[in-house]
């Protein structure tokens, strides 16, 4: 029942996803969103949000990534899409904002390098292939800012986070601290994404699905790349399958 009803789910599309954002008008349902909105906002200087930062193309357009190593920063694939020109940018147009909140971040890098899931295609995917490891050109020294990759996913209904600088409030993180991982859908092109019900619209794009480890630190378990269009589920890429980058 899981995988038919999210089969036939419609999703955003990964490219208008990637587009600059705009405060939403009041009154309009945002995507990912739904009728009762569960998000509040999270304090960036504290765990795990303090491994949050946005990622901001040269060309126009912002998502979220989270810290995985000092030079290195996970986030989808389709953040790497200038806007316009429907490609990847060069690696030297991507900045990442460490701690970003109101204007102001803790550290600043360019990108170097980037790799992406190696069946992502700009404009049409897929989401199971929605990520990207992008290598900063120095080192950001904050060892503590740094989360662990989650190999396999939680069970069904295991509590999980989501959060990210969001459409309606970009200059901060927007986080729903209360949902679940619904279950691990496998696509006919035989990916696989993690189906959770956290609430998150564009811009969260990027951003990690958090999950507590065995010994109680936070680690990510997903990259979050599409959401329903008129409630609060989502698709995100496996970070089991993320490549190291170079």
């Amino acid at each position: 029942m899981i995988r038919l009803a999210f089969a036939l789910l419609p999703v955003l599309s990964l490219h208008a996803a990637a587009q600059e954002l705009q405060r939403a008008p009041r009154g309009v349902l945002l995507p990912g969103i739904g009728e009762n909105d569960p998000r509040r906002r999270v304090d960036a200087a504290q765990m795990p949000w303090r491994a949050l930062g946005r990622v901001q193309l040269d060309v126009g357009g912002r998502c979220t990534g989270v810290l995985i190593a000092p030079d290195r920063v996970l986030t989808a694939a389709h953040c790497l899409v200038g806007p316009r020109s429907g490609n990847f940018v060069r690696p030297g147009t991507v900045n990442f904002l460490l701690g970003y909140a109101n204007g102001e971040w803790v550290a600043a890098a360019k990108g170097a390098s980037y790799v992406t899931g190696p069946a992502f295609v700009p404009g049409l995917g897929p989401a199971s292939a929605d990520w990207a490891v992008l290598t900063l050109g120095r080192p950001i020294n904050a060892p503590d800012r740094v989360l662990p990759l989650i190999r396999e996913p939680p069970p069904p209904r295991t509590p999980i986070m989501l959060g990210g600088y969001q459409q309606d409030r970009p200059e901060v993180i927007m986080a729903d601290t209360d949902c679940r991982l619904v279950g691990v859908q496998r696509h006919p092109d035989g990916g696989r994404t993690v189906v959770h019900d956290c609430a998150g619209t564009r811009g969260s794009s990027g951003a990690p699905l958090l999950a507590r480890m065995p010994d109680g630190r936070w680690g990510v378990i997903g990259v979050q790349s599409a959401t329903s269009p008129d409630i609060a589920l989502g698709h995100a890429a496996l970070a089991g399958v993320v490549g190291e980058g170079r």
